[in-house]
C-alpha cells in the first residue's frame, strides 16, 4: 500500500511511523519544517485525567508508549511524572472531578480526589484556602516535543518512510468516492491512503477533497519565568480549571506558566498569526498562577514566551476516522496531539491497513457527530 501523510508534526510522524513499520510505502509531505505547526509550541502535558472515557483510553494507550520510548526508539525524551493536580473552586467543578475520577479509576488510572489541604503534599505553595476539592495522578506528567518528535522521525525513516519538507500538498487528488493521492507544489503522488494530520491546516486540506470538517485553528500563548518562589521540579502541572491557569516547574526553578482567558481566543490564519507572547495576557498568566499558588508574586520575572496554535474542534475532541475511502483523517486534538500521538498514529495505521481501529474504539469519533448534534465535550481543557 502507498500512502502519503499531510503533515510533518508529531501525529503525522507518529502515524507514518507506524504504517512504514507495518509495510507501506510512506512519504511524508509537510510544508514547512519538522513540528513547525503545533508541536513545536507544545507544553509536552501527557496525562489520563480526562473527562470522557474516550480521552482517557486514547491516554492509557499512548502513555504505554511514552513509558518505553527511550528504550524502543532509542531516544531521549525527558519524561518525567510528578503528576498533574487539577484544581476546583465552584462546586459544580468539584462534582464533576469526583465523577471522573469514579470514571477513571473504573479504566485503570490511579486518580484520587484530594482535599486541598492535602493537596499541598504535592504543590507545598497552593493557596489551599481557594479551593473546594483537588484531584491528582502520579502517573501523569510531561516530555519534551523536540525530543519526541526526532525520535518518531528518525524510527519512520529507519522504518522506510520518505519525508519531505518543503513540500505543500496543494490538492487531495479523488476519483469519484475515492482518494488516488495527492497533489503538491513539487509534484504529483499516487496512492491508496491520505492521511491528513495537518493540524491547524487541516480544514484547508480536507476541503481540497470536498470534505468540510469543523477544525478550526485557535491561538494560545505560554511563557517561561522566573517565580518570586522557586518551583521544585517535584511540583505536579497544576491547573486551576475554573480560571483557566495552570505551570509547571521547569529546570533550576523557573516554572512554565499559561492559561486561557481571552473567550477561546479567535480563529486565527496559521499562515498569519503573531508568533509572540501579549503583554496583557502574560500579566494575567502570572496573577492567576499566583491566585492558584504562592510561588508566583510580584517579583516574578518573565524570562520568554510565545503563541502556538491548537487545532480545535466545537467538542475538543479530535477526529480520527477514514473520512472517504482512501483518506484518513487524525485532526482537531484540541491541544492534546502531542500526548495522544502514540495511539493515534496505530490507530491511524489500523484504519488504513485493518479497515477499523483496535487498539481504542474510535466510533465516537467521527465527523458525523457534529451533523448529529452529538458531541462529547472536554471539560478538563488545558
Amino acid at each position: 500500500m502507498d500512502a502519503v501523510v499531510v503533515g510533518g508534526g508529531i501525529v503525522g510522524l507518529a502515524s507514518a511511523y507506524y504504517l512504514a513499520e507495518r509495510g507501506a510505502e510512506v512519504v511524508v509531505c509537510e510544508k514547512g519544517s519538522l513540528g513547525g505547526g503545533s508541536t513545536e509550541r507544545s507544553a509536552g502535558g501527557i496525562r489520563a485525567q480526562f473527562s470522557t472515557p474516550i480521552n482517557v483510553e486514547l491516554s492509557l494507550a499512548s502513555m504505554a508508549v511514552w513509558r518505553t520510548f527511550e528504550e524502543e526508539f532509542d531516544a531521549e525524551l525527558a519524561y518525567r511524572r510528578p503528576g498533574y493536580l487539577f484544581l476546583a473552586r465552584e462546586p459544580a467543578t468539584a462534582d464533576a472531578f469526583r465523577e471522573q475520577v469514579a470514571m477513571q479509576n473504573d479504566l485503570g488510572v490511579p486518580s484520587r480526589v484530594l482535599d486541598p489541604d492535602d493537596a499541598r503534599e504535592h504543590c507545598p505553595e497552593l493557596r489551599a484556602e481557594s479551593f473546594r476539592l483537588a484531584t491528582y495522578s502520579p502517573t501523569d506528567g510531561f516530555a519534551d516535543p523536540h525530543l519526541a518528535l526526532q525520535g518518531f522521525a528518525r524510527a519512520a525513516s529507519e522504518a522506510g518512510a520518505e519525508i519531505r519538507t518543503r513540500t505543500a500538498v496543494t490538492a487531495v487528488r479523488r476519483d469519484g468516492d475515492a482518494v488516488t493521492g495527492a497533489e503538491t507544489d513539487a509534484g504529483r503522488l499516487d496512492a491508496d491512503v491520505v492521511v491528513n494530520a495537518a493540524g491547524p491546516w487541516a480544514r484547508e486540506v480536507a476541503a481540497t477533497a470536498g470534505v468540510d470538517l469543523p477544525v478550526a485553528p485557535r491561538r494560545r500563548q505560554m511563557l517561561v519565568v522566573d517565580p518570586e518562589t522557586a518551583v521544585p521540579e517535584s511540583v505536579p502541572l497544576t491547573i486551576d480549571l475554573d480560571t483557566g491557569a495552570y505551570f509547571r516547574p521547569e529546570r533550576e526553578g523557573a516554572a512554565l506558566v499559561g492559561g486561557h482567558f481571552s473567550a477561546d481566543d479567535p480563529d486565527r490564519d496559521p499562515d498569519a498569526y503573531r508568533r509572540s507572547f501579549d503583554l496583557d495576557w502574560a500579566t494575567t498568566a502570572v496573577e492567576r498562577a499566583g491566585d492558584a499558588a504562592r510561588y508566583f508574586g510580584p517579583k516574578t520575572r518573565i524570562g520568554r514566551g510565545w503563541a502556538g496554535l491548537y487545532a480545535v474542534t466545537p467538542d475538543h475532541h479530535p477526529i480520527v476516522e477514514e473520512t472517504l475511502p482512501g483518506l484518513v483523517s487524525a485532526v482537531g486534538f484540541s491541544g492534546h496531539g502531542f500526548q495522544h500521538a502514540p495511539a493515534t498514529g496505530r490507530i491511524v495505521a489500523e484504519l488504513a491497513l485493518d479497515g477499523e481501529a483496535s487498539l481504542v474504539d474510535v466510533s465516537a469519533l467521527g465527523s458525523d457527530r457534529f451533523e448529529r448534534a452529538e458531541l462529547i465535550e472536554e471539560r478538563n481543557v488545558a
